[in-house]
């Protein structure tokens, strides 16, 4: 590791000793959004200090290995220990490296999920309706909450457009490379001659914007529309209008609730995802500098970029960003059991993230 970076992690060890002493302190103990703040703060730390001890072990253990093969009578042993310390150490290194990587704040929060049909007709709007169980199923998993905000169901089943809140520790973490065109190819229900079609979704996962960072959105520049909801409800719900649909004139973005029976609660929920759209687009206008480098496509917010492709007929799955990330699985994926393509795009990540942290250092 080059001095530069060993000084970072070195850095980030004394911020943690700071905060330590910051956490006792009974002014900051009276403070519960200091506290709070420092604490979460401190929790991130932790792990740094953890490794970072661990690795002072691991080269007291190699030097005591190394003073060990004077002894010609130990020599054998020590060549051993000195074996296992040198991976230990590497190992430790690899997790050091891992801790410069900057933390995306978003990651631990909740997101808005967005399918919608895209070329194919009805099969499209039947494949939007499986993505969205999907990915429903793989929130079930995680003990995540989801809740429905706005669906246009097709005609012969699925959705035109389904839009959804998921809440969830590390809910963003874990779904954010997944924005993008899906594409599948198999033989639709609607396909009478038993030929294999192919048709397309589009999903987008946008971050719940921060409470510390709120977008501040002048009322000018909103219209604001009201009109009757055509989804479920009840009759309370379908005889008023209650929906609300909120057009943010200078960027052109559109956002409906109708899934309340109040147009101060649709309202509410509107303008929480205009500011999570909002925060979004700002996001990806400050990655575009860097999009080409970006194999997944952080934070750009591309979702014309396609990213995976579902074959039926084969129970294959590719993701085209990686080469060779291709299961032989897709029932099982399909039905929720995403964490294989996952944990591989975030493995992913993360090697392009050190790689581009040690050239840069």
């Amino acid at each position: 590791m080059n001095p530069s970076l060993r000084r970072k992690l070195e850095a980030l060890a004394e911020r943690r000793e700071e905060l330590e002493r910051l956490l006792a302190d009974p002014g900051v103990i009276g403070d519960a959004d200091q506290f709070r703040r420092l604490s979460r703060e401190f929790a991130q730390l932790e792990p740094v200090a953890s490794a970072l001890a661990d690795e002072q072990r691991a080269r007291g253990d190699l030097a005591a290995a190394q003073a060990m093969r004077d002894d010609p009578e130990m020599r054998e042993l020590a060549d051993e220990e000195i074996d296992a310390a040198s991976q230990r150490l590497e190992v430790l290194e690899g997790e050091l490296l891992a801790h410069l990587i900057p933390k995306d704040p978003r990651d631990e929060g909740d997101l808005y999920l967005e399918v919608r049909a895209g070329t194919g007709g009805d099969e499209a709007a039947i494949f939007a309706g499986d993505l969205f169980r999907m990915y429903s199923r793989y929130a079930e998993r995680q003990g995540w909450r989801i809740e429905v905000e706005s669906a246009n169901p097709g005609e012969h089943g699925g959705f035109k457009e389904v839009i959804a809140r998921v809440e969830g520790r590390g809910a963003y973490s874990r779904l954010k490379f997944e924005s993008g065109t899906h594409r599948v190819q198999r033989v639709p229900a609607t396909e009478s001659q038993g030929r294999i079609h192919t048709s397309a979704a589009t999903v987008a996962i946008i971050p719940v914007e921060a409470e510390e960072a709120p977008i501040e959105i002048n009322t000018a520049d909103l219209r604001i529309d009201t009109y009757r909801s055509s989804g479920a409800g009840g009759q309370h719900v379908n005889k008023t209008d209650s929906a609300i649909r909120i057009t943010h004139l200078p960027s052109g973005i559109v956002v409906e609730s109708q899934t309340e029976r109040s147009q101060h609660a649709n309202r509410d929920k509107a303008m929480k995802r205009l500011r999570a759209m909002l925060a979004e687009a700002q996001e990806a206008k400050a990655a575009a500098a860097q999009a080409e480098t970006r194999k997944l496509q952080v934070g750009s917010g591309d979702r014309s970029q396609r990213i995976r492709t579902y074959n039926f007929p084969q129970g294959r799955i590719t993701d085209h960003r990686v080469e060779g990330l291709t299961l032989y699985d897709l029932p099982n994926v399909i039905e929720g059991a995403l964490d294989p393509l996952l944990d591989r795009l975030q493995q992913e990540n993360q090697a392009d993230e050190l790689a581009r942290l040690t050239s840069a250092s």
